[in-house]
Protein backbone atom coordinates (compact mmCIF):
# COMPACT_ATOMS: atom_id res chain seq x y z
CA UNK A 1 0.00 0.00 0.00
CA UNK A 2 1.28 3.45 -0.88
CA UNK A 3 0.97 6.55 1.26
CA UNK A 4 -0.38 9.59 -0.58
CA UNK A 5 1.90 12.60 -0.78
CA UNK A 6 0.70 16.16 -1.05
CA UNK A 7 2.83 18.91 -2.55
CA UNK A 8 2.39 21.97 -0.35
CA UNK A 9 4.79 24.36 -2.05
CA UNK A 10 3.09 27.54 -3.21
CA UNK A 11 3.98 30.02 -5.88
CA UNK A 12 3.43 33.74 -6.12
CA UNK A 13 0.53 33.12 -8.52
CA UNK A 14 -2.04 34.00 -5.85
CA UNK A 15 -1.00 31.13 -3.64
CA UNK A 16 -1.83 28.17 -5.88
CA UNK A 17 -0.01 24.90 -5.30
CA UNK A 18 3.30 24.54 -7.14
CA UNK A 19 2.47 21.94 -9.77
CA UNK A 20 5.61 22.28 -11.90
CA UNK A 21 6.72 18.76 -10.92
CA UNK A 22 3.91 17.42 -13.13
CA UNK A 23 5.46 18.83 -16.31
CA UNK A 24 6.95 16.36 -18.77
CA UNK A 25 10.62 16.53 -19.70
CA UNK A 26 9.55 17.86 -23.09
CA UNK A 27 7.57 20.69 -21.49
CA UNK A 28 10.46 21.57 -19.18
CA UNK A 29 12.97 22.04 -21.98
CA UNK A 30 10.65 23.97 -24.28
CA UNK A 31 11.53 27.63 -24.59
CA UNK A 32 9.56 30.61 -25.74
CA UNK A 33 9.70 31.61 -29.40
CA UNK A 34 11.98 34.69 -29.20
CA UNK A 35 10.33 36.38 -32.18
CA UNK A 36 6.94 36.11 -30.48
CA UNK A 37 8.45 37.59 -27.34
CA UNK A 38 9.97 40.56 -29.09
CA UNK A 39 6.75 41.24 -31.00
CA UNK A 40 4.93 41.28 -27.66
CA UNK A 41 7.43 43.80 -26.29
CA UNK A 42 7.02 45.96 -29.39
CA UNK A 43 3.22 45.81 -29.21
CA UNK A 44 3.34 47.08 -25.63
CA UNK A 45 5.64 50.00 -26.45
CA UNK A 46 4.06 53.29 -25.28
CA UNK A 47 5.45 55.32 -28.22
CA UNK A 48 2.36 56.51 -30.11
CA UNK A 49 4.01 57.01 -33.51
CA UNK A 50 6.19 53.87 -33.46
CA UNK A 51 7.10 52.84 -37.02
CA UNK A 52 6.49 49.05 -37.51
CA UNK A 53 9.54 47.69 -39.34
CA UNK A 54 9.93 44.48 -37.32
CA UNK A 55 6.89 42.46 -38.35
CA UNK A 56 7.08 39.60 -40.85
CA UNK A 57 3.51 39.36 -42.13
CA UNK A 58 2.07 40.79 -45.36
CA UNK A 59 0.40 44.19 -45.21
CA UNK A 60 -3.34 43.96 -44.56
CA UNK A 61 -4.11 45.93 -47.73
CA UNK A 62 -3.18 42.76 -49.64
CA UNK A 63 -5.59 40.51 -47.72
CA UNK A 64 -8.17 39.47 -50.35
CA UNK A 65 -11.13 40.12 -48.05
CA UNK A 66 -13.06 43.38 -47.85
CA UNK A 67 -15.85 42.12 -45.64
CA UNK A 68 -17.27 38.83 -44.41
CA UNK A 69 -21.00 38.49 -43.80
CA UNK A 70 -22.46 35.98 -41.35
CA UNK A 71 -26.12 35.09 -41.74
CA UNK A 72 -27.10 33.20 -38.63
CA UNK A 73 -30.31 32.14 -36.87
CA UNK A 74 -32.09 34.96 -35.10
CA UNK A 75 -32.18 34.61 -31.32
CA UNK A 76 -34.91 37.23 -30.99
CA UNK A 77 -37.47 34.52 -30.20
CA UNK A 78 -36.73 34.28 -26.47
CA UNK A 79 -38.43 30.93 -25.95
CA UNK A 80 -36.98 28.64 -28.63
CA UNK A 81 -34.74 30.21 -31.30
CA UNK A 82 -33.64 26.82 -32.71
CA UNK A 83 -37.20 25.70 -33.48
CA UNK A 84 -38.13 29.18 -34.67
CA UNK A 85 -35.21 29.17 -37.10
CA UNK A 86 -35.99 25.67 -38.40
CA UNK A 87 -39.65 26.56 -38.93
CA UNK A 88 -39.44 30.10 -40.26
CA UNK A 89 -35.85 30.51 -41.40
CA UNK A 90 -35.65 33.81 -39.55
CA UNK A 91 -32.08 35.07 -39.50
CA UNK A 92 -29.92 37.97 -38.47
CA UNK A 93 -26.75 39.31 -40.05
CA UNK A 94 -23.48 40.62 -38.69
CA UNK A 95 -20.16 41.36 -40.39
CA UNK A 96 -16.42 41.43 -40.15
CA UNK A 97 -14.91 44.39 -42.02
CA UNK A 98 -11.43 45.26 -43.11
CA UNK A 99 -11.74 49.03 -42.86
CA UNK A 100 -14.98 49.64 -40.95
CA UNK A 101 -15.70 49.36 -37.26
CA UNK A 102 -16.45 45.87 -35.91
CA UNK A 103 -15.46 43.73 -32.95
CA UNK A 104 -12.47 42.11 -34.72
CA UNK A 105 -11.37 43.80 -37.98
CA UNK A 106 -10.05 41.68 -40.84
CA UNK A 107 -6.90 43.80 -40.87
CA UNK A 108 -6.04 42.50 -37.39
CA UNK A 109 -7.57 39.03 -37.51
CA UNK A 110 -5.41 37.71 -40.35
CA UNK A 111 -2.11 38.86 -38.93
CA UNK A 112 0.27 36.57 -37.07
CA UNK A 113 -0.85 36.50 -33.46
CA UNK A 114 0.09 35.09 -30.09
CA UNK A 115 -0.39 31.50 -28.97
CA UNK A 116 -3.38 32.27 -26.76
CA UNK A 117 -5.30 33.61 -29.75
CA UNK A 118 -6.37 37.02 -30.96
CA UNK A 119 -6.88 39.33 -28.01
CA UNK A 120 -10.45 40.23 -28.95
CA UNK A 121 -11.55 36.59 -29.23
CA UNK A 122 -9.63 35.48 -26.15
CA UNK A 123 -11.15 38.30 -24.12
CA UNK A 124 -14.66 37.45 -25.36
CA UNK A 125 -14.24 33.80 -24.32
CA UNK A 126 -12.66 34.82 -21.02
CA UNK A 127 -15.71 36.95 -20.25
CA UNK A 128 -17.99 34.06 -21.21
CA UNK A 129 -16.01 31.60 -19.07
CA UNK A 130 -16.05 33.94 -16.10
CA UNK A 131 -19.83 34.19 -16.32
CA UNK A 132 -20.44 30.46 -16.81
CA UNK A 133 -17.67 28.73 -14.85
CA UNK A 134 -16.43 31.49 -12.53
CA UNK A 135 -12.89 30.03 -12.64
CA UNK A 136 -10.59 31.39 -9.92
CA UNK A 137 -7.17 32.49 -11.12
CA UNK A 138 -7.22 30.80 -14.53
CA UNK A 139 -6.20 31.79 -18.05
CA UNK A 140 -7.76 31.13 -21.47
CA UNK A 141 -5.96 29.85 -24.58
CA UNK A 142 -7.64 29.14 -27.91
CA UNK A 143 -7.29 25.78 -29.68
CA UNK A 144 -8.29 24.08 -32.93
CA UNK A 145 -10.96 22.21 -30.95
CA UNK A 146 -10.55 19.76 -28.10
CA UNK A 147 -8.61 17.13 -30.06
CA UNK A 148 -5.89 19.69 -30.70
CA UNK A 149 -6.07 20.94 -27.13
CA UNK A 150 -5.84 17.47 -25.62
CA UNK A 151 -2.90 16.50 -27.82
CA UNK A 152 -1.01 19.49 -26.41
CA UNK A 153 -2.15 18.87 -22.84
CA UNK A 154 -1.11 15.21 -22.96
CA UNK A 155 2.36 16.23 -24.15
CA UNK A 156 2.50 18.83 -21.40
CA UNK A 157 2.35 16.09 -18.76
CA UNK A 158 3.10 12.68 -20.30
CA UNK A 159 6.30 10.87 -21.19
CA UNK A 160 7.45 7.34 -21.86
CA UNK A 161 6.45 4.91 -19.14
CA UNK A 162 3.71 7.06 -17.64
CA UNK A 163 0.16 5.88 -16.99
CA UNK A 164 -2.87 8.17 -17.26
CA UNK A 165 -6.18 7.44 -15.53
CA UNK A 166 -9.55 7.56 -17.28
CA UNK A 167 -12.95 5.86 -17.63
CA UNK A 168 -12.79 2.16 -18.53
CA UNK A 169 -14.91 2.96 -21.62
CA UNK A 170 -13.43 5.98 -23.42
CA UNK A 171 -13.37 7.58 -26.86
CA UNK A 172 -10.38 6.04 -28.71
CA UNK A 173 -9.78 9.07 -30.92
CA UNK A 174 -8.52 10.81 -27.78
CA UNK A 175 -7.00 7.96 -25.79
CA UNK A 176 -4.87 7.00 -28.80
CA UNK A 177 -3.18 10.42 -28.79
CA UNK A 178 -0.46 9.83 -26.17
CA UNK A 179 0.27 6.19 -27.05
CA UNK A 180 3.04 6.92 -29.61
CA UNK A 181 5.19 8.64 -27.01
CA UNK A 182 4.91 5.82 -24.49
CA UNK A 183 1.96 6.76 -22.29
CA UNK A 184 -0.46 3.99 -21.31
CA UNK A 185 -3.95 4.12 -19.81
CA UNK A 186 -5.52 2.75 -16.66
CA UNK A 187 -9.27 2.33 -16.98
CA UNK A 188 -11.26 3.03 -13.82
CA UNK A 189 -14.46 1.09 -13.26
CA UNK A 190 -17.70 2.92 -14.07
CA UNK A 191 -21.40 2.60 -13.37
CA UNK A 192 -24.37 4.52 -14.77
CA UNK A 193 -23.15 7.59 -12.86
CA UNK A 194 -19.71 7.58 -14.45
CA UNK A 195 -16.34 6.86 -12.91
CA UNK A 196 -16.59 5.48 -9.35
CA UNK A 197 -14.45 7.51 -6.89
CA UNK A 198 -13.83 4.53 -4.62
CA UNK A 199 -12.52 2.50 -7.58
CA UNK A 200 -10.19 5.37 -8.48
CA UNK A 201 -8.80 5.41 -4.97
CA UNK A 202 -8.39 1.62 -4.95
CA UNK A 203 -6.15 1.79 -8.01
CA UNK A 204 -4.00 4.52 -6.46
CA UNK A 205 -3.67 2.60 -3.19
CA UNK A 206 -2.84 -0.72 -4.90
CA UNK A 207 -0.34 0.77 -7.34
CA UNK A 208 2.99 -1.08 -7.22
CA UNK A 209 5.70 1.30 -8.43
CA UNK A 210 8.30 -1.48 -8.39
CA UNK A 211 6.38 -3.33 -11.11
CA UNK A 212 4.51 -0.55 -12.90
CA UNK A 213 6.63 2.56 -12.52
CA UNK A 214 5.54 5.77 -10.93
CA UNK A 215 1.97 6.13 -9.76
CA UNK A 216 -0.40 7.85 -12.23
CA UNK A 217 -0.64 11.61 -11.81
CA UNK A 218 -3.09 12.52 -14.59
CA UNK A 219 -6.85 11.91 -14.53
CA UNK A 220 -8.67 12.51 -17.83
CA UNK A 221 -12.46 12.81 -17.65
CA UNK A 222 -15.46 13.74 -19.78
CA UNK A 223 -17.75 14.54 -16.83
CA UNK A 224 -20.96 15.47 -18.70
CA UNK A 225 -22.54 13.14 -21.28
CA UNK A 226 -19.44 10.95 -21.38
CA UNK A 227 -18.67 9.40 -24.75
CA UNK A 228 -19.67 6.57 -25.18
CA UNK A 229 -21.73 5.81 -22.06
CA UNK A 230 -23.64 9.09 -21.75
CA UNK A 231 -22.93 9.17 -18.00
CA UNK A 232 -22.68 12.42 -16.02
CA UNK A 233 -20.78 12.82 -12.76
CA UNK A 234 -22.91 14.12 -9.89
CA UNK A 235 -21.75 17.06 -7.79
CA UNK A 236 -21.09 14.66 -4.92
CA UNK A 237 -18.83 12.47 -7.07
CA UNK A 238 -17.02 15.53 -8.40
CA UNK A 239 -16.25 16.66 -4.86
CA UNK A 240 -14.99 13.19 -3.92
CA UNK A 241 -12.83 12.98 -7.04
CA UNK A 242 -11.37 16.44 -6.46
CA UNK A 243 -10.57 15.50 -2.86
CA UNK A 244 -8.81 12.35 -4.12
CA UNK A 245 -6.88 14.50 -6.60
CA UNK A 246 -5.73 16.74 -3.75
CA UNK A 247 -4.77 13.78 -1.57
CA UNK A 248 -2.86 11.96 -4.30
CA UNK A 249 -1.62 15.08 -6.12
CA UNK A 250 -3.41 14.41 -9.42
CA UNK A 251 -3.99 16.77 -12.32
CA UNK A 252 -7.59 16.64 -13.57
CA UNK A 253 -8.10 17.14 -17.31
CA UNK A 254 -11.75 18.18 -17.64
CA UNK A 255 -12.79 17.63 -21.27
CA UNK A 256 -16.38 18.92 -21.48
CA UNK A 257 -17.71 19.11 -25.07
CA UNK A 258 -21.26 18.16 -23.99
CA UNK A 259 -21.43 20.48 -20.98
CA UNK A 260 -24.36 22.53 -22.28
CA UNK A 261 -26.30 19.46 -23.48
CA UNK A 262 -27.57 18.30 -20.10
CA UNK A 263 -31.25 17.40 -19.97
CA UNK A 264 -34.18 17.28 -17.55
CA UNK A 265 -33.01 20.44 -15.79
CA UNK A 266 -35.31 23.13 -14.35
CA UNK A 267 -36.58 25.41 -17.11
CA UNK A 268 -35.39 29.01 -16.96
CA UNK A 269 -37.48 32.12 -17.35
CA UNK A 270 -36.79 32.29 -21.07
CA UNK A 271 -39.13 35.25 -21.60
CA UNK A 272 -37.07 37.54 -19.39
CA UNK A 273 -36.11 40.66 -21.30
CA UNK A 274 -33.31 41.48 -18.89
CA UNK A 275 -30.06 39.94 -20.21
CA UNK A 276 -28.40 39.65 -16.81
CA UNK A 277 -31.46 37.96 -15.31
CA UNK A 278 -31.68 35.48 -18.18
CA UNK A 279 -27.97 34.61 -17.98
CA UNK A 280 -28.27 34.16 -14.22
CA UNK A 281 -31.29 31.88 -14.65
CA UNK A 282 -29.56 29.90 -17.40
CA UNK A 283 -26.32 29.36 -15.50
CA UNK A 284 -28.32 28.17 -12.48
CA UNK A 285 -29.32 25.11 -14.55
CA UNK A 286 -25.70 24.13 -15.24
CA UNK A 287 -23.85 21.62 -13.10
CA UNK A 288 -20.76 22.90 -11.21
CA UNK A 289 -17.55 22.10 -13.06
CA UNK A 290 -14.30 20.75 -11.67
CA UNK A 291 -12.83 24.09 -12.72
CA UNK A 292 -15.24 25.99 -10.49
CA UNK A 293 -14.16 23.81 -7.54
CA UNK A 294 -10.46 24.19 -8.23
CA UNK A 295 -8.54 26.02 -5.51
CA UNK A 296 -5.12 24.51 -6.27
CA UNK A 297 -4.80 25.12 -10.01
CA UNK A 298 -4.82 21.34 -10.64
CA UNK A 299 -7.76 21.39 -13.09
CA UNK A 300 -7.14 22.06 -16.77
CA UNK A 301 -10.42 22.44 -18.66
CA UNK A 302 -11.20 22.11 -22.37
CA UNK A 303 -14.27 23.56 -24.09
CA UNK A 304 -15.28 23.53 -27.74
CA UNK A 305 -17.88 24.88 -30.15
CA UNK A 306 -18.02 21.53 -31.97
CA UNK A 307 -21.20 20.24 -30.33
CA UNK A 308 -23.09 23.54 -29.99
CA UNK A 309 -22.22 25.29 -33.28
CA UNK A 310 -20.46 22.97 -35.74
CA UNK A 311 -17.61 20.41 -35.49
CA UNK A 312 -15.93 21.74 -38.62
CA UNK A 313 -15.33 25.10 -36.93
CA UNK A 314 -12.33 23.50 -35.18
CA UNK A 315 -12.32 26.11 -32.44
CA UNK A 316 -12.17 25.63 -28.70
CA UNK A 317 -10.33 26.88 -25.66
CA UNK A 318 -8.28 25.67 -22.71
CA UNK A 319 -8.64 27.19 -19.25
CA UNK A 320 -5.72 26.53 -16.90
CA UNK A 321 -3.41 28.00 -14.30
CA UNK A 322 -0.70 30.45 -15.29
CA UNK A 323 2.16 27.93 -15.44
CA UNK A 324 0.31 25.48 -17.67
CA UNK A 325 -0.97 28.38 -19.78
CA UNK A 326 2.56 29.63 -20.42
CA UNK A 327 3.90 26.16 -21.25
CA UNK A 328 1.03 25.45 -23.64
CA UNK A 329 1.77 28.79 -25.26
CA UNK A 330 5.41 27.85 -25.81
CA UNK A 331 4.31 24.65 -27.53
CA UNK A 332 1.71 26.41 -29.68
CA UNK A 333 4.05 29.20 -30.76
CA UNK A 334 6.48 26.63 -32.15
CA UNK A 335 3.94 24.24 -33.66
CA UNK A 336 0.36 24.87 -34.79
CA UNK A 337 0.20 28.61 -34.06
CA UNK A 338 -3.18 29.95 -32.88
CA UNK A 339 -6.47 28.91 -34.56
CA UNK A 340 -7.65 30.22 -37.92
CA UNK A 341 -8.90 33.79 -38.21
CA UNK A 342 -12.29 32.86 -39.70
CA UNK A 343 -13.45 31.03 -36.59
CA UNK A 344 -12.04 33.64 -34.22
CA UNK A 345 -13.71 36.48 -36.13
CA UNK A 346 -17.06 34.70 -36.17
CA UNK A 347 -17.04 33.93 -32.45
CA UNK A 348 -15.87 37.44 -31.56
CA UNK A 349 -18.62 39.07 -33.62
CA UNK A 350 -21.20 36.55 -32.38
CA UNK A 351 -20.48 37.41 -28.75
CA UNK A 352 -20.19 41.15 -29.41
CA UNK A 353 -22.80 43.91 -29.27
CA UNK A 354 -23.20 43.56 -33.06
CA UNK A 355 -24.09 39.86 -32.83
CA UNK A 356 -25.90 37.53 -30.44
CA UNK A 357 -24.00 38.76 -27.39
CA UNK A 358 -23.48 36.38 -24.49
CA UNK A 359 -27.17 36.51 -23.68
CA UNK A 360 -28.14 35.46 -27.21
CA UNK A 361 -25.59 32.64 -27.23
CA UNK A 362 -27.02 31.38 -23.92
CA UNK A 363 -30.53 31.50 -25.44
CA UNK A 364 -29.23 29.42 -28.35
CA UNK A 365 -27.65 26.92 -25.96
CA UNK A 366 -30.84 26.60 -23.93
CA UNK A 367 -32.91 26.08 -27.08
CA UNK A 368 -30.43 23.57 -28.51
CA UNK A 369 -30.56 21.63 -25.26
CA UNK A 370 -34.34 21.39 -25.53
CA UNK A 371 -34.13 20.21 -29.14
CA UNK A 372 -31.74 17.37 -28.29
CA UNK A 373 -33.85 16.47 -25.26
CA UNK A 374 -36.85 16.09 -27.57
CA UNK A 375 -34.84 13.78 -29.82
CA UNK A 376 -33.70 11.75 -26.84
CA UNK A 377 -37.31 11.41 -25.68
CA UNK A 378 -38.32 10.29 -29.16
CA UNK A 379 -35.60 7.63 -29.34
CA UNK A 380 -36.54 6.24 -25.94
CA UNK A 381 -40.22 6.11 -26.92
CA UNK A 382 -39.46 4.21 -30.12
CA UNK A 383 -37.02 1.94 -28.28
CA UNK A 384 -39.75 1.08 -25.78
CA UNK A 385 -42.11 0.26 -28.64
CA UNK A 386 -39.78 -1.58 -31.02
CA UNK A 387 -36.84 -2.99 -29.03
CA UNK A 388 -37.79 -3.48 -25.40
CA UNK A 389 -40.55 -6.05 -26.15
CA UNK A 390 -37.91 -8.38 -27.63
CA UNK A 391 -36.48 -8.90 -24.16
CA UNK A 392 -32.97 -8.84 -25.61
CA UNK A 393 -31.90 -5.25 -24.85
CA UNK A 394 -32.53 -2.31 -22.56
CA UNK A 395 -31.43 1.29 -22.27
CA UNK A 396 -31.14 3.82 -19.46
CA UNK A 397 -31.90 7.47 -19.99
CA UNK A 398 -28.65 9.46 -20.20
CA UNK A 399 -28.49 12.73 -18.31
CA UNK A 400 -26.56 14.53 -21.05
CA UNK A 401 -24.65 14.27 -24.32
CA UNK A 402 -25.64 12.77 -27.67
CA UNK A 403 -25.56 9.02 -27.04
CA UNK A 404 -27.52 6.19 -25.47
CA UNK A 405 -25.70 3.09 -24.21
CA UNK A 406 -27.81 0.09 -25.21
CA UNK A 407 -27.26 -3.02 -23.09
CA UNK A 408 -27.68 -6.33 -24.92
CA UNK A 409 -28.49 -9.50 -22.95
CA UNK A 410 -26.10 -11.90 -24.65
CA UNK A 411 -26.61 -14.51 -21.93
CA UNK A 412 -29.97 -15.22 -23.62
CA UNK A 413 -28.29 -16.19 -26.88
CA UNK A 414 -28.26 -19.95 -27.63
CA UNK A 415 -24.52 -19.85 -28.31
CA UNK A 416 -23.60 -17.92 -25.18
CA UNK A 417 -20.76 -19.64 -23.32
CA UNK A 418 -19.73 -19.06 -19.71
CA UNK A 419 -16.56 -20.75 -18.50
CA UNK A 420 -15.54 -20.14 -14.90
CA UNK A 421 -11.76 -20.07 -14.78
CA UNK A 422 -10.53 -21.32 -11.43
CA UNK A 423 -7.35 -19.52 -10.46
CA UNK A 424 -7.10 -17.73 -13.79
CA UNK A 425 -6.24 -14.10 -14.43
CA UNK A 426 -8.93 -11.69 -13.21
CA UNK A 427 -8.78 -9.80 -16.50
CA UNK A 428 -9.23 -12.73 -18.90
CA UNK A 429 -12.76 -12.91 -20.31
CA UNK A 430 -14.77 -15.89 -19.12
CA UNK A 431 -17.56 -15.62 -21.69
CA UNK A 432 -17.85 -15.18 -25.44
CA UNK A 433 -19.60 -11.81 -25.06
CA UNK A 434 -17.09 -9.99 -27.26
CA UNK A 435 -17.48 -12.52 -30.08
CA UNK A 436 -21.27 -12.29 -29.98
CA UNK A 437 -21.08 -8.49 -29.89
CA UNK A 438 -18.95 -8.50 -33.04
CA UNK A 439 -21.40 -10.84 -34.77
CA UNK A 440 -24.37 -8.69 -33.77
CA UNK A 441 -22.68 -5.52 -35.01
CA UNK A 442 -21.95 -7.10 -38.40
CA UNK A 443 -25.43 -8.61 -38.68
CA UNK A 444 -27.18 -5.35 -37.86
CA UNK A 445 -25.06 -3.47 -40.39
CA UNK A 446 -24.92 -5.97 -43.26
CA UNK A 447 -28.34 -7.60 -42.96
CA UNK A 448 -30.58 -5.03 -41.30
CA UNK A 449 -28.84 -1.93 -42.64
CA UNK A 450 -28.34 -0.08 -39.35
CA UNK A 451 -25.00 0.81 -37.79
CA UNK A 452 -24.04 1.19 -34.15
CA UNK A 453 -20.66 1.31 -32.42
CA UNK A 454 -19.86 -1.79 -30.33
CA UNK A 455 -18.57 -1.26 -26.79
CA UNK A 456 -15.36 -3.12 -27.62
CA UNK A 457 -14.20 -0.07 -29.59
CA UNK A 458 -14.03 1.98 -26.38
CA UNK A 459 -12.40 -0.35 -23.85
CA UNK A 460 -9.20 0.53 -21.99
CA UNK A 461 -7.08 -2.66 -21.60
CA UNK A 462 -7.03 -4.08 -18.08
CA UNK A 463 -3.97 -5.23 -16.16
CA UNK A 464 -4.05 -7.82 -13.36
CA UNK A 465 -1.50 -5.74 -11.43
CA UNK A 466 -4.06 -3.06 -10.60
CA UNK A 467 -7.29 -5.09 -10.66
CA UNK A 468 -8.69 -6.77 -7.57
CA UNK A 469 -9.14 -10.49 -8.20
CA UNK A 470 -12.03 -11.06 -5.80
CA UNK A 471 -15.40 -10.51 -7.41
CA UNK A 472 -13.99 -8.71 -10.45
CA UNK A 473 -15.84 -9.21 -13.72
CA UNK A 474 -13.38 -8.88 -16.63
CA UNK A 475 -14.03 -5.93 -18.91
CA UNK A 476 -14.34 -8.30 -21.86
CA UNK A 477 -17.40 -9.82 -20.22
CA UNK A 478 -18.89 -6.36 -19.72
CA UNK A 479 -18.66 -5.21 -23.34
CA UNK A 480 -22.34 -5.92 -23.84
CA UNK A 481 -23.30 -2.51 -25.18
CA UNK A 482 -23.98 -0.67 -28.41
CA UNK A 483 -23.58 3.09 -28.68
CA UNK A 484 -26.35 4.89 -30.55
CA UNK A 485 -26.73 8.59 -31.30
CA UNK A 486 -29.94 10.54 -30.90
CA UNK A 487 -28.58 13.56 -32.78
CA UNK A 488 -30.24 12.39 -36.01
CA UNK A 489 -33.70 13.30 -37.30
CA UNK A 490 -36.80 11.53 -35.98
CA UNK A 491 -37.17 9.66 -39.26
CA UNK A 492 -33.64 8.23 -39.02
CA UNK A 493 -34.05 7.42 -35.33
CA UNK A 494 -37.32 5.56 -35.88
CA UNK A 495 -35.98 3.51 -38.79
CA UNK A 496 -32.87 2.66 -36.79
CA UNK A 497 -34.81 1.42 -33.76
CA UNK A 498 -37.20 -0.63 -35.92
CA UNK A 499 -34.25 -2.33 -37.62
CA UNK A 500 -32.55 -2.90 -34.27
CA UNK A 501 -35.64 -4.65 -32.90
CA UNK A 502 -35.96 -6.84 -35.99
CA UNK A 503 -32.25 -7.62 -35.98
CA UNK A 504 -32.23 -8.64 -32.32
CA UNK A 505 -35.14 -11.04 -32.82
CA UNK A 506 -33.44 -12.73 -35.75
CA UNK A 507 -30.02 -12.82 -34.08
CA UNK A 508 -31.24 -14.38 -30.84
CA UNK A 509 -33.67 -16.79 -32.47
CA UNK A 510 -31.27 -18.29 -34.99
Amino acid sequence: MHTPQINNNVTSDNGVIDLSHHLSDEARIRVANPLKDIMRVISECPVTDLIPMANGDPHHSFYPFQQIMYEVPSVQDPSDPVTSWNNSGRTQIFHSYRDQECALPISKAFRYSRAAGLVQCKDALTNFSNLIFAPPNHHVMLTFGNSDGLTKVFRLFGQKGDYFLTDEFSYPGITNCPLPYGVKWVGIKMDSGGIIPEELEKVLIRWDEAKLGRRPRILYLVPVGQNPTGSTLSVDRRKKIYAIAQTWDLIIIEDDPYYFLRYDVPQTNCASADPDEFIKNFTSTLIPTFLSMDVDGRVIRLDTFSKVLAPGMRLGWITSNKLFHLKLGEYTDSSTQPPHAFGQMFVTEMLSEHGWKIEGFCRWLRSLRLEYQNRLDFLLDVFQREVEPTGYASVKRPEAGMFVWIEVFFEKHPRFVHERCSGGSPVVARTNTECLLKELFETLMNVQGVAFVPASMFTIPENALWVESDGHVPLGDRTRFLRATFASTEDIIEKGMIRLGKGLREFFQE
